[in-house]
């Protein structure tokens, strides 16, 4: 039976369109079949620097349509991603409730999900095409935006919902809560509603905790908020989130942004809910390391000094 792969890419990038080529290539060598999208081939396959080595590999992938992806979905056993989060972000999104496993290949900057490096992108090929993975199940939302009593938007995040004033509005005015019950109310910039994944994207930024992987939890956190009681909180995974919007203010304008590439222009008065979503992401790891020594390194967190636990005798 034949074996493919779904390559997703930056297409916009020159590293990234190197690292393809030596991807299919690398998989074609393996036995396995390559698929990729016209869309994100199509913007450099005709590069003379590497165009006639392009054309010849593409024609042993199979290039497809992204309508067809859907069909493609459960063909495909694993889909390496070559770019930064970003990319690894759109990938989670297209793949969404598929249960195809996600392998990163950092080619930005950080690349929190990313799970290997450029320099190491053939030993993570290989260790592709030998199945040599463990898959780690990543928490995400599911968005739902209610107006005069009615769902208006359904949405899915990996990261974080985030609700935003745009720079028409000097503040807008929220009512906070947890499992349908109040817990503040006050004017900000925003508010962040994110996963443990979530947790060292944006959230970080907006001076949110910092929550390993495998801690379940949903974290809430207010940007610039004008109160005493703004700090953030963590609350159980079951829980469902809710930030009400005052229909009050002449001011208003926000958007609702997940994972910084959906949004909608939210309507005075909205009701936005964020609960854990039933179709968890699934990314394929290569190393068992601990997620400490990943936050240090990705980081560049200064750990000298360090002496480590006393072993007893």
């Amino acid at each position: 039976m034949s074996r493919h792969i779904m390559v997703l890419l930056h297409p916009q990038r020159e590293e990234s369109a190197v690292a393809a080529v030596s991807v299919w290539k690398a998989l074609l060598d393996d036995g396995i079949t390559p698929v990729v999208l016209d869309e994100e081939v199509l913007d450099f396959a005709a590069r003379s620097s590497h165009a006639d080595v392009q054309q010849e590999l593409l024609s042993r992938c199979e290039v497809i349509d992204p309508a067809q992806l859907a069909s493609w979905k459960t063909r495909c056993e694993l889909v390496i991603v070559l770019g930064g989060d970003g990319t690894i972000l759109r990938a989670a999104e297209r793949f969404h409730g598929s249960g195809v496993p996600l392998m990163g290949v950092n080619l930005g900057h950080v690349g929190f999900l990313a799970e290997s490096e450029r320099e190491d992108l053939a030993e993570a090929v290989h260790r592709a095409s030998q199945r040599d993975y463990l898959v780690e199940e990543r928490l995400a939302l599911d968005v739902t935006v209610w107006h005069e009593g009615e769902a208006i938007y359904n949405a899915w995040a990996l990261n974080e919902a985030t609700i935003e004033k745009t720079s028409k509005a000097r503040m807008i005015d929220v009512v906070l809560g947890v499992d349908a019950r109040p817990v503040s109310s006050f004017g900000c910039d925003g508010v962040i509603l994110a996963t443990p994944t979530g947790s060292t994207a944006y959230a970080f930024s907006a001076g949110g905790p910092i929550v390993w992987p495998e801690v379940e939890a949903l974290l809430l956190i207010p940007i610039s908020a004008h109160a005493l009681f703004t700090e953030p909180l963590v609350v159980n995974p079951n829980s469902r989130l809710g930030v009400e919007i005052s229909p009050r203010n002449p001011d208003f304008s926000a958007v609702l942004w997940c994972d910084g590439r959906r949004a909608l222009e939210l309507p005075a008065g909205a009701r936005i809910e964020a609960k854990r979503s039933q179709s968890p992401i699934k990314l394929a790891r290569l190393h068992t390391g601990p997620f400490t020594d990943r936050l240090v390194a990705k980081f560049r967190l200064p750990v000298s000094g360090w002496r480590g636990p006393i072993e007893e005798a």
